[in-house]
Parts: C-alpha cells; sequence; structure tokens
C-alpha cells in the first residue's frame, strides 16, 4: 500500500514512537515515506522538542509536518483524553512536495507576513496545499489569500493547532524541527489526486434572499426588508425543531456563487450571526457580506451536522471513479462527544463512506478548507482531504 497510518495510546512516548513506527513501516514494506503527517496531543509534551527528529530519523521521511492537537484522530477513533500519537506516511509516485514556514510580526503599519509559498504561473498538475498553524501567533486569513490569488481553485487544508491555552504552548512540526510560533505547510504538485470535502455541519431553512444593502459584515436589508423581519417571516413557516433551532442561534449561507440556477449542499459560506439590532432590523455576521450575494438562513445541531458530512462524503464518492485509497481529516474541537451523543463520530462516517482507508488528522481551533473557488477559515467544521 502507498500510504499508512499508526495510533499509539501509549503513555511513554519511546513506547508510542515504536508502536505507531512499527506498523507504518511494516505497511509500507520499509520504503521511506515521501510526507508525513504527524499529530500529538499534550500528554507528550515532555517530548515536543525531539519527537519530530525522532519520527524523521526513524522513517527516512523525505518531508514531514504536524502539530499538537487537543484531541487527535487516528483510524476510526478520535482520541479525546488521555496520550495519543499519530503518524500518517505516504508514497508518491510522481508527485514533487515543497514544504514551507510562514511567519507573521506586528508592526505599526499592520501585519507583515515572510515565506508565504511559491506558486508558478500555470500549475495544471497542482494537487493541494497543506497548512497548519498557531492561533495565538498567526494570520492564516493572508496565507489563504495569497494562496487564492497565486493558485485559484487549488484547495488548502489543515487547521489550526491546539491543546495550549496560551502562546508557546502549542507545537508544529516541520521536518526534524519544533516550531512555536507561526504557521508551517506543504505544496504538492503531481501524483495521487487530491479531493476535499468540507462540512460545515449546517442545513438551510427558509428560502433564498439577496443582499440589497450591506456594509462590511454588516447586513441592513434582504431584497428590501431588513434581515430581522425576514427571519420573524420565516419562523411562522418552520416547524417546532427547526424554530428551536433558530431561537438557539441562526447562521447565515453566503453562496460563492449567486449565478447558479440551484444551490445544493457545500455551496454556500456558513457565517455566524453574531449581534442584532432590534431598532433597524439588521443583523452582524461573522465574515464580510457583499450587495448582490445570494444568501439563505442556516441551522446547525449534531443530527443536522452527522446529515451534511455524510451527505458530502456520499456525493463526493458518487462523483468519482476512483475509490479514496487515504485521508487526512481536521475536525473543529467543538465537534466530538461536544456535539455528538457517541464518540468517533466523524472519523467513524469518514471510514464508513470511503473506509477502511489509513487515516490521520486532529481537532483543530478553527479549520482550513475550500468552498467554491475559495479558502476559507471556518469553525464548526470537518474538513478533509482524500488521496485517490
Amino acid at each position: 500500500m502507498p500510504f499508512a497510518a499508526s495510533l499509539s495510546r501509549a503513555t511513554n512516548t519511546s513506547d508510542a514512537i515504536r508502536s505507531v513506527m512499527e506498523e507504518v513501516r511494516g505497511a509500507l514494506r520499509g520504503a521511506e515515506p515521501d510526507i508525513s503527517f504527524l499529530f500529538v496531543n499534550h500528554a507528550h509534551q515532555d517530548a515536543f522538542s525531539r519527537l519530530a527528529s525522532r519520527i524523521c530519523e526513524a522513517t527516512g521521511t523525505k518531508v514531514l509536518i504536524g502539530c499538537t492537537g487537543e484531541t487527535i484522530i487516528g483510524g476510526s477513533n478520535e482520541i479525546e483524553s488521555g496520550p495519543a500519537l499519530s503518524l500518517w506516511a505516504a508514497l508518491l509516485p510522481g508527485a514533487r512536495t515543497e514544504p514551507f514556514v510562514v511567519n507573521f510580526e506586528r508592526t505599526v503599519d499592520g501585519i507583515v507576513t515572510s515565506g508565504l509559498p511559491a506558486f508558478g504561473n500555470e500549475e495544471p498538475d497542482l494537487r493541494a496545499v497543506f497548512l497548519l498553524a498557531d492561533p495565538f501567533s498567526s494570520a492564516p486569513d493572508t496565507v489563504l489569500d495569497h494562496c487564492d490569488a497565486e493558485a485559484t481553485g487549488v484547495p488548502v487544508l489543515g487547521g489550526m493547532a491546539s491543546g495550549g491555552h496560551r502562546a508557546g504552548e502549542n507545537r508544529l512540526f516541520y521536518n526534524s524541527h519544533d516550531v512555536r510560533h507561526g504557521a508551517i505547510g506543504l505544496i504538492v504538485r503531481g501524483g495521487p489526486l487530491v479531493r476535499s470535502v468540507v462540512s460545515q455541519g449546517c442545513r438551510p431553512v427558509g428560502t433564498h434572499y439577496v443582499v440589497t444593502r450591506a456594509e462590511g459584515n454588516v447586513v441592513h436589508a434582504l431584497g428590501g426588508v431588513p434581515p430581522m423581519q425576514r427571519l420573524r417571516e420565516m419562523f411562522d413557516t418552520l416547524s417546532d425543531r427547526d424554530a428551536e433551532l433558530v431561537r438557539r442561534g441562526p447562521h447565515l449561507g453566503l453562496a460563492m456563487d449567486e449565478y447558479q440556477d440551484r444551490f445544493e449542499r457545500g455551496d454556500f459560506l456558513i457565517s455566524n450571526v453574531i449581534g442584532a439590532d432590534s431598532g433597524t432590523g439588521s443583523i452582524a455576521l461573522g465574515s464580510q457580506v457583499r450587495v448582490g450575494q445570494t444568501v439563505r438562513f442556516h441551522v446547525r445541531d449534531a443530527d443536522t451536522a452527522d446529515e451534511d458530512l455524510r451527505g458530502l462524503l456520499e456525493t463526493d464518492r458518487a462523483a468519482h471513479a476512483a475509490r479514496a485509497q487515504a485521508g487526512l481529516l481536521f475536525s473543529c474541537n467543538g465537534r466530538g462527544t461536544r456535539l455528538f451523543s457517541a464518540p468517533n463520530h466523524d472519523a467513524g462516517a469518514v471510514q464508513q463512506s470511503a473506509g477502511p482507508i489509513p487515516l490521520a488528522g486532529f481537532f483543530a481551533q478553527g479549520e482550513i478548507g475550500p468552498i467554491g473557488d475559495r479558502n476559507y477559515l471556518h469553525g464548526f467544521t470537518a474538513s478533509i482531504a482524500l488521496f485517490e
């Protein structure tokens, strides 16, 4: 098999490394991986400074990236408590891989970013970009905007390191080094195709509207009517369950392409409604909105998140003749047993739809993935890379 993954729950770090190494090397029949991903929780924090170098030395991997996570994913398991170390490795014939490190410096003129990845004018074989960042010391939107401008339509997948409560507590792993600040990434050119599935965990309610007046992240009118009035009009048409979900907090889906004839699951960027003005009926969103954009209210709960993820995975499987051979999963810290009634939900759903496949990942403090032709930093999302 060209892909391998292993998860260890051993308390001793050396035992955990030995366990994952034996399984990965056995699956790859001793071949040195082209790329490896390493995810580990803070139960192994005493070994953070030596962890990446030990993995690189033992595997001979050409490139390694990874990070810390509050919850660590391996196989069909999501380890939300107790020690966990997950290693994923791949042989990618014909692929060219390029790791990068991005640094961010706050100045009087704003944030200065250095180390942004370089792309050619035309790269038809550009498969994907992977991005892992520290939430306390990075501005990932800068990197995403750069990738969207220089490599339009190419998925950027990953997430924000988690588990640390203060600056400097998280770790990023870059080849044999541990990195405390900024962001790291990997460009994959050529080799197997990489498919993306991004589940935002919401479903639409009501009807579509067009934004007719807006400023920044504030919506003043939908079809000439204040959005709070639109919500009240819609409320009376909803089922009891949907009405209760709207009471808990509505979300607004922003269509990525308002020229479509139909809008399906995955066509909207979901934005939280973070405030409202009862006097004007305006609402404030967690993202920017523009006049002319098509929008629709959405709701979220465990059942909806389950339906959305499984539906998108099935859509992906039906749309591709080639079966997925491996996957990387970046889920939100707010998912897992904080959202679902049973553990291992997201990893289990991926394995049920695409598996059994080598799978690894972590629960992030913000997940990165594409909606339409642009890449975004999300919340409450499961972002998945599937390798053919």
